[in-house]
């Protein structure tokens, strides 16, 4: 199907899903980054999660959707993260984006926490800066929280108490926002991942996510 081809050609490993309805796409039933636009699709369970072989695994990022059963698959891995030293530990990372008052019980689980702009606000606080102090005490210990704030850039925070900050990198011309945050998040989680400091991986979410904005979609994205 295309779906299946789309992913293969951008190295999207589709190997891991499971409980996927005959017919339906899969990047709503296994891609925790990924918005759903089938709305009658179920949501990944917990028991759906607990057959993932998670040993083939270096991190994993989750976008608050059905938050209890996320919590319940974030407690799966850490229980597996417990029987390893830790540079072998997978990474954890959850998004907090929409202003439901069940996600932010996300909040304590990730060792990276993106909050968007529009959760900031709704919490109150008029700058990057202000969120990131206001609800750093949310997060568990050692966690980085990160607040993308368009084009004013971004922002994060971590144990060490020092604010970090990138500008935005925005294109030439304005084509195509969709998807922009995705590209940010996917930029700092790969920069992380790969043993890049905090700093490093604002600078190269917001540059990634800058780009994209200049095309449609995300073909020759790498290229551009």
């Amino acid at each position: 199907t295309f779906p299946l081809m789309d992913r293969s050609q951008f190295s999207v490993l589709i190997r891991s899903m499971c409980g996927i309805p005959p017919g339906s796409d899969p990047q709503h039933r296994y891609e925790w980054m990924a918005e759903p636009t089938y709305p009658d699709l179920p949501d990944v369970t917990a028991q759906d999660f607990s057959r993932v072989d998670l040993a083939q695994f270096k991190w994993i990022h989750w976008e608050g959707r059905n938050a209890g059963e996320q919590v319940k698959m974030i407690q799966q891995v850490e229980k597996f993260n417990a029987q390893l030293p830790d540079h072998q530990r997978i990474g954890i990372s959850v998004e907090i984006e929409k202003t439901r008052e069940p996600l932010y019980e996300l909040f304590p689980y990730g060792d990276v926490v993106f909050v968007s702009k529009d959760v900031a606000r709704h919490f109150g606080f008029d700058s990057p800066e202000a969120a990131l102090r206001g609800l750093y005490p949310r997060v568990k210990k050692g966690a980085v929280l990160i607040c993308a704030w368009a084009e004013k850039g971004a922002d994060a925070l971590g144990p060490d108490g020092l604010l970090l900050h990138s500008d935005a990198f925005p294109p030439e011309m304005l084509v195509d926002t969709l998807g922009a945050g995705d590209t940010f998040n996917a930029g700092v989680l790969h920069t992380l991942s790969n043993g890049g400091s905090v700093q490093d991986a604002l600078a190269f979410g917001c540059r990634i996510a800058g780009r994209k904005c200049g095309f449609h979609g995300y073909d020759g994205i790498r290229e551009k």
